[in-house]
């Protein structure tokens, strides 16, 4: 039985208007005050109590002390071993010759070493390059060479990938190895800097070198997750990483305020991150709010809902999530009654649409909240939130923009905004919003444009400000000049009882242009035929949205390291149909 507080439904919720929940927060003295700043000329509401920098976000940390801060297997460490470890590798990395603006790529898995790599680098007005780990040794030289990184930090079976790579990337000076079985030539073992992590709490306890850090010097590069071309290199700055830790903690107070509640003190919680680090929501959505709150953080080596389950029992985890199918799996496993799953407080995600019937059996099944936003590597993660309530009674809904950030829908143009209800190209603007693209002016003239960014993805506004994602412009499908929203499609499909997972894809025609197809993949222990789907879709849609074609997938969909499902992938399963057409 769920020992989590019961949300009560009723009609006299919400007790406080969107608008005025937004300005109670916000008020003059608050902790989510805002100012006004200017951003590369352009005039920006910013949270006034915001870390100044990362640096400074460190320094707090290290109040945290003897709170664990990492758990990764049978590795737990402190907050105070963790500034240790990063102090020291700051100071090496200086020693190196690494400087303010240079870029430094690291590679590797959720390992306690991930932050404590990340913050060394950042702390010296470096640039951190977290490199997707997911990427071939090709994938991977790429990222190292497009950011001209001049130290290079893997873990051994990244290693193994960008071996044979390392004398494509002459820009590289120095290679450092962790976790390899045995020495490896002409590298550098990170053990050899700062030990393993149960030896960090044993590091000299010297201060962290200073460095004159602004708030919107340069601090990252991520890459983004394009399904075309090569990965584009966003460039992100401090400020852009400290404002995710108000922007959280503000989406949270306002359910509360929402609520007519008052809004507890922050408390250290306990977070399985399943999600990559080289992510921006674990990254930015994530490590920078758990710093600054003391919290713990989880590592799994891979995802599996047994193992998940043994680690929420074992570490009372309180917040999980990732994609929505994490949350599917955890439900429907047939041996989630065996487990203590009480702790669990609150499941979110992001990165992919979700089936509205999810966001209630996450509520009633689990007694949590479900909460979910939105977010791009263009935005460092979060711009909207929506959880509680407002979650439960808006399931298709991305939520409202935090208080610092403004969203626009704008027309073909580029220029014209649409009235509520309507669908176009939404952009958005902030504190949060990155510099551009790393090396590529064109493709930043184009879609950073005085301080808005477009995003690509097709949205509409309703009357209160809530958003809601209808598709990827370029994933739209078009048949004989009718637009079907993906999105619309795929909630129609999960609507279906047995339907976990669902992506349209457009195929081929040779007169309409092209038709929808589906792939879904069900519930275990449940089945549905295609014809039953397409009917379950004509009764709730105008027969043009209907899929022609529907396979089935016996695993969950494919999905990207940023949980997006990779159409591209699913293209294949409809080949005759394209032959035919």
């Amino acid at each position: 039985m769920s020992t989590n507080p019961v949300i009560a439904l009723d009609s006299s919720w919400p007790k406080v208007s969107l608008k005025d929940a937004t300005a109670a927060l916000t008020a003059p003295g608050t902790k989510f005050e805002m100012a006004t700043v200017t951003i590369r000329g352009v005039p920006t509401r910013v949270w006034k109590n915001a870390p100044h920098d990362i640096g400074q976000l460190v320094d707090l940390s290290r109040m945290h002390g003897d709170r664990v801060f990492v758990v990764h297997d049978d590795e737990r460490v402190t907050y105070a071993a963790s500034y240790r470890a990063i102090a020291t590798l700051a100071r090496a990395l200086v020693d190196m010759g690494v400087g303010k603006g240079d870029r430094v790529a690291f590679a590797m898995r959720n390992l306690p070493e991930w932050p404590v790599i990340f913050f060394a680098i950042t702390t010296i007005g470096a640039i951190a390059v977290p490199l997707n780990a997911w990427w071939t040794g090709g994938e991977l030289e790429y990222g190292i060479n497009d950011s001209g990184a001049k130290v290079l930090l893997v873990d051994a079976e990244r290693y193994d990938r960008i071996a044979s790579h390392l004398a494509a990337t002459p820009a590289v000076e120095r290679v450092i190895v962790t976790r390899a079985p045995q020495p490896i030539a002409g590298t550098i073992a990170l053990e050899d800097i700062i030990g393993g992590p149960k030896d960090w709490a044993t590091l000299p306890a010297d201060d962290r070198p200073r460095i004159a850090i602004d708030s919107d010097d340069d601090a990252t590069i991520f890459y983004t997750s394009g399904t075309t071309g090569n990965p584009k290199g966003a460039l992100g700055t401090h400020r852009n990483l400290m404002t995710n830790i108000l922007s959280g903690a503000f989406s949270a107070a306002r359910s509360f305020i929402r609520r007519g509640e008052a809004i507890p003190d922050p408390t250290p919680r306990t977070m399985l991150t399943v999600i990559p680090m080289f992510h921006v929501t674990a990254c930015s959505a994530g490590l920078m709010g758990m710093l600054a709150s003391g919290s713990t953080t989880i590592f799994m080596r891979k995802w599996d809902p047994i193992r998940a389950m043994e680690i929420i029992e074992r570490e009372k985890v309180h917040f999980t999530g990732g994609v929505p199918t994490i949350a599917w799996q955890l439900l429907e496993h047939p041996d989630r009654h065996l487990y203590d799953l009480s702790s669990i407080e609150a499941i979110g995600y992001g990165g992919a649409p979700s089936a509205p019937e999810l966001v209630k059996k996450i509520y009633e099944e689990f007694g949590a909240l479900p909460s979910n936003g939105w977010g791009m590597t263009e935005t460092m993660a979060t711009v909207t939130g929506h959880s509680a309530e407002d979650y439960l009674n808006r399931p298709t809904s991305a939520g409202p923009p935090v208080a610092v950030a403004d969203l626009e829908i704008r027309a073909d143009d580029g220029v014209t905004v649409l009235p509520i209800g309507e669908v176009g190209e939404l952009w958005a603007r902030g504190p949060m919003i990155v510099k551009g693209y790393w090396n590529k002016p064109q493709a930043t003239a184009e879609t950073f444009v005085d301080g808005w960014v477009r995003t690509g993805d097709l949205a509409r506004l309703d009357e209160e400000g809530f958003v809601y994602i209808v598709d990827r412009a370029k994933d739209m499908v078009i048949r004989g000049g009718e637009n079907i929203y993906s999105s619309e499609v795929e909630n129609a499909l999960y609507e279906h009882p047995a339907v976990t997972d669902a992506a349209v894809i457009g195929v081929p025609h040779r007169s309409l242009g092209e038709e929808p197809a589906a792939v879904v993949h069900l519930a275990p222990g449940t089945s549905a035929s295609e014809a039953e789907l397409q009917a379950w879709v004509r009764e709730r849609l105008a027969a043009f949205k209907v899929p022609v074609a529907i396979r089935f997938a016996p695993e969950t969909l494919p999905r990207n390291a940023n949980g997006k499902i990779l159409k591209k992938d699913l293209k294949g399963l409809f080949a005759d149909r394209a032959v035919a057409a």
